[in-house]
Formats: structure tokens, C-alpha cells, sequence
């Protein structure tokens, strides 16, 4: 018999693997537009951003009327209410003025990351029927602008907001970031800051339309990968990831004094929600070193900027500390922050708390499913506790561990598949009651595809997973998606993808290929064929050509078969500290 949730909570020692979190602070049941005008009234003169690297600093006051301003110009391109709007940037201002503004009047913020070249944009803009696009011009090598006007040469011809493409029929307007002084970009896209100037902040329509708006209304898509070679549109509410946003940074113990160092990317969970909404709701401020990750400017604004927190992935803390002028700088503002995204290593968490000031950083896991976070540690978590589990449940959220068979709650200590029950399981996947029944069931829990254990304190640990999932330098990835692509290159018969150990980023991808009969192939011709089409990150480090793969007796490919044979050939080791 499974166990009542209501009943299960840590402070008793526990026999089930399920457990509730506290209840004693009450749930958030304003939209994020109302909230973050609230708390803009209790402090208006209170630093809220600064951009380093665009020299741009807001109070809270500041950014609710720049906000404000750009909502209205929103309204003023024939956008309404649950129409979505996608944003393909690395992290400056102008994104998280992006994220208030759509907040404040309904619309749906559609976050695609700045790795996704021709093919995955032009998948996310059609699969949620985005309507407008606001995007850096360029990043380094990646040419976004160029890539919009392969997927729609129409822009040439089109007026801005007038945009009538046959591969994005959708789309209507196309925004580029642009900084003082930057040269026109042509025809048929508009700058940010022309959009910008075309609002009013006092616009009467943003107090009319958030009058309207609830709490359990979608506010946000983020983009996961999928087990059929597709990314999910992952759809989250105001309720989701305020809250999210708010436990997460209680944990933290964030204040108005604290100023939170961001540098890792906001089109992400962590970014969004980890960094800006934990910021948001408790008055803190926000600070971007960089618009994408550099360790030396990571360790010039904590400095600069007296940063009080400091969040990222295990190797970012890792490029930091082994900067070689590390030495130089003062880091002694350093209080709290998280690190998540993969296994945190003892060694390195040592290092942070020790060498960075880091005494309260603490660990979250999660997944975007559920806003993301559904256990963390906290900032007198024992260090040993932080290192070895990802903590407890979160306020108002259930986790169990159930026998991924029959579904029943293991005891403490046993393995099974972690699931998460509460206010942060999100809204559903965009367009896929499937996929959503897939993930959710009928009680209301989501299945993670983690395999977890549960100690008697409600102390979870993440032990493997039952999905196929690779996960690079913070970079969820599935083999699946990857063989997907590549099944569409004419020389490639059938190919496995699996995750191999990797010291830099925690997991690397190597793919297994057959090759057709009479055909000849070499890995840099298929890395050639994956470059402009899907992200680097999801390009294989290691190729091998084969002439078959492992099998059960019934055909199924052992894929742990494929991965044990690379590692050995290699060279590769677990890390046993993770």
C-alpha cells in the first residue's frame, strides 16, 4: 500500500522513500507582474540589474518603467493575450526586460537557446507558433540574423511586423538587440531600442490586461529534449516559477543586501529562475558579468560589484578557480549561491567554500518539467550532506521513490524513480497531451526518469538515470535527438549515441555508426554535416565505425555495452567524488 503524502515529512525518521515539504509559508497567488510591482513600491530606489558588460544599471523603479515601456510596445505590434514571443539571446538587460514585460500583459515568453542553429529554431518557432522574435544579431560564430533570413528570405522583401514567410508562417516580427551606435541591419528587422521607444509606460491597456490575468496562466516555454528526437515545448505558469523562484532563494536566505552574480545563462532554468526570480522576490540585485561565460569577467564583477552570491555549474566553479589570475582577485563579499546542472564534485565543492568564501552555497536538482527545482539543500546543510545528496524536498512539493515497475513507494535507502508531486509540476508540454500524460500521471506526479534514493532524514540522492539522458557541462542531452539527426545523413545506415565520461564536462557524446554498403564516410565528414544545424554542444566528441552494435537476444541494443567498450579503449574514468 502506498503511503499519504500528507503524512510523510522529514522531521520524523522516515520508513517510505516519500516525503512532503513544509507548509508554513504560504504559496504565492499574485501573477509575476504584480508581485514584482509590489516589491518595487516596498523599494523603488533599490539597485535591481547591472550589466557589466553593457555598462547598464536600473533600480527597481527604473526597470518597472522600462518594463513597462516595452509591454506597451508589444501591445503596439498586435500581440495579445497568450500569444507567444520568442527571445534568442545570451543574457543582457534587455532579456530580462523581456521576461517582465511579457509577464505584465499575458504573453508567452519562449525561451531557445542561443546554441540552435537553422534546423532546432526553425522546429521551436513552428512548434509554439511564436509571432514575434526578439534576437542577438550575432554571438562569436553564431550568425542569428543570418540564420532568420535563410528560414525566411521573405525578410528582405517584408516590412518589419509585416513579415509573411512560408517556412515560419507564424512569424510576424523580427527584433534585433542593438547597442548604441550599432549600424542598421536592414530590411525587414527592427531594433530593440526603436521598439522600445514606440511604447508609453503609462500605457493604460498594461493595468487593464493584468487585471484579467491569474496565476495559473502559461507565462513561459522552455524547450527540453526529446526521447523521439524532438525537443518539448516544457509550458510553465506564473504559479510555477515564481514560487520556484521564491523557495529557491529562501534557501539561499537572499535579503535585499545581497547582489547575486548571474553568469550562467538565462534562456535556462537556472538563469530565469534560480538567478533572476530568487533575486526578484526577495529585493536582491541582479548582476550579469558577461553576456556568456567567461571566468575572468566572472571574478571582476564579484568583485567589482561586491557580489554576495554567485551561481553556476560545476565547471564554471572549476574555470574560475583554476583561472591563473585567480589569486588576484577579493572574493571575501562571497556568501551563498548554487551549484546544479550535474554532479557536484567533493573536491571542487571544498575548493568553493574554501578558496571562494562560498560557506552557504548550496545544491539544487530539479528538472524544467518542474520549474525547475524540487529539492535543494540549505545554507546549513552539513557540507559532507551537500556534497553526497541534492538535499530535501522544497516547500509545498512531495517527492517519492517509486519501483519504476509497479509504481509502488520503496523504502529509505532502495533505489527507484524519483517523481515530484505539487505547485511546481508544470503546466504541460505545448501542444502534446501525450507526451504530458507521458510525464504526468493521473495523480498529478511527474516522472523524472531519475533514479534516486531517499534516506530516513528525506535526504535525496541522485544515483543514475533510467532516461538516456547525457548530461554536458549543464547541457541536458538526448542520445535519441542526436541519432535522429544524424539518421538523416545518406552515407549513415544506423548509428548509437551514448554519453562517455568526460573530466572538462562531466559527459561527452560518442556515436556509433554503420555505414552503408559500398559507401565510404569519416568522422569529419559528419561533424561537417552536423555544424549550422544542431547545437555544438549535441555534436559527437568521439566517432567510431562499426560493422554492428551489441544486442539482447531480442534485438535490443545494449547501449551500457557500447559505452563500456569506449571507455576502455579510451581510457575514460567515472569520478567516483560525484
Amino acid at each position: 500500500m502506498t503511503p499519504d503524502p500528507a503524512s510523510a515529512h522529514a522531521v520524523t525518521p522516515l520508513v517510505y522513500s516519500l516525503c512532503g515539504g513544509t507548509t508554513d509559508v504560504p504559496l504565492i497567488e499574485q501573477t509575476l507582474g504584480d508581485f514584482f510591482d509590489a516589491m518595487v513600491a516596498r523599494q523603488p530606489d533599490h539597485p535591481a540589474l547591472v550589466s557589466v558588460h553593457q555598462g547598464l544599471r536600473y533600480s527597481y523603479r527604473e526597470l518597472q518603467t522600462a518594463s513597462n515601456q516595452l509591454a506597451s510596445a508589444l501591445l503596439g505590434l498586435g500581440l495579445e493575450t497568450g500569444d507567444r514571443v520568442g527571445i534568442w539571446s545570451h543574457n543582457n538587460a534587455q532579456w530580462v526586460l523581456m521576461q517582465l514585460a511579457t509577464a505584465k500583459v499575458g504573453l508567452i515568453l519562449v525561451n531557445i537557446n542561443p546554441a540552435y542553429r537553422v534546423a532546432e529554431v526553425d522546429y521551436a518557432l513552428n512548434k509554439v507558433g511564436c509571432k514575434a522574435l526578439v534576437t542577438m544579431p550575432r554571438f562569436k560564430t553564431s550568425d542569428y540574423l543570418g540564420m532568420l533570413r535563410e528560414l525566411a528570405p521573405e525578410l528582405a522583401s517584408d516590412p518589419p511586423g509585416a513579415l509573411q514567410s512560408a517556412r515560419l508562417p507564424q512569424l510576424r516580427t523580427v527584433v534585433w538587440i542593438d547597442e548604441p551606435g550599432q549600424a542598421d541591419e536592414g530590411a525587414g528587422v527592427m531594433r530593440f531600442s526603436s521598439l522600445l521607444a514606440s511604447g508609453s509606460a503609462a500605457d493604460p491597456r498594461i493595468g487593464t490586461i493584468a487585471k484579467t490575468l491569474r496565476s495559473t496562466q502559461p507565462i513561459n516555454i522552455q524547450f527540453t529534449s526529446g526521447t523521439t528526437g524532438f525537443p518539448k515545448g516544457a509550458t510553465l505558469t506564473h504559479c510555477n516559477i515564481l514560487n520556484n523562484g521564491f523557495f529557491i532563494g529562501e534557501a539561499m536566505r537572499l535579503t535585499p543586501a545581497d547582489r547575486l552574480c548571474i553568469p550562467v545563462p538565462l534562456y535556462h532554468c537556472f538563469g530565469m529562475v534560480l538567478g533572476n526570480l530568487a533575486c526578484f522576490t526577495h529585493g536582491a540585485t541582479i548582476v550579469y558579468p558577461n553576456d556568456g561565460f567567461d571566468a575572468l569577467s566572472v571574478l571582476q564583477a564579484v568583485q567589482a560589484e561586491r557580489c554576495t552570491g554567485l551561481h553556476g555549474v560545476p565547471t564554471m566553479f572549476i574555470a574560475e578557480l583554476d583561472h591563473p589570475r585567480f589569486a588576484e582577485f577579493d572574493l571575501s563579499s562571497l556568501r551563498t549561491g548554487i551549484m546544479a546542472g550535474s554532479p557536484c564534485p567533493t573536491e571542487v565543492m571544498k575548493r568553493v567554500v574554501g578558496e571562494m568564501h562560498m560557506g552557504e552555497v548550496t545544491i539544487a536538482y530539479g528538472m524544467t518539467e518542474t520549474s525547475p527545482v524540487s529539492c535543494q539543500s540549505s545554507t546549513t546543510t552539513p557540507l559532507e550532506r551537500r556534497v553526497s545528496t541534492v538535499g530535501q524536498v522544497q516547500p509545498h512539493l512531495h517527492v517519492k521513490v517509486v519501483n519504476p515497475e509497479t509504481g509502488e513507494v520503496v523504502p529509505v535507502g532502495v533505489s527507484g524513480e524519483l517523481c515530484t508531486q505539487g505547485y511546481s509540476v508544470m503546466h504541460g508540454y505545448w501542444g502534446d497531451p501525450e507526451k504530458t500524460a507521458e510525464a504526468i500521471d493521473a495523480d498529478g506526479w511527474m516522472h523524472t526518469g531519475d533514479l534516486a534514493t531517499m534516506d530516513a532524514e528525506g535526504y535525496v540522492n541522485i544515483v543514475g538515470r533510467i532516461k538516456d539522458m547525457v548530461i554536458r557541462g549543464g547541457e541536458n542531452i538526448y542520445p535519441r535527438e542526436v541519432e535522429e539527426f544524424l539518421y538523416r545523413h545518406p552515407q549513415i545506415q544506423d548509428v548509437q549515441v551514448v554519453g562517455v565520461p568526460d573530466q572538462k564536462y562531466g559527459e561527452e557524446l560518442c556515436a556509433w555508426v554503420i555505414v552503408r554498403p559500398g559507401q565510404t564516410l569519416d568522422a569529419e565528414s559528419i561533424r561537417a554535416f552536423c555544424k549550422g544545424q544542431i547545437a555544438h554542444y549535441k555534436v559527437p566528441r568521439y566517432i567510431r565505425f562499426v560493422s554492428e552494435f551489441p544486442m539482447t537476444v531480442t534485438g535490443k541494443i545494449q547501449k551500457f555495452k557500447i559505452r563500456d567498450e569506449m571507455k576502455q579503449q579510451l581510457g575514460l574514468h567515472e569520478d567516483k567524488t560525484a
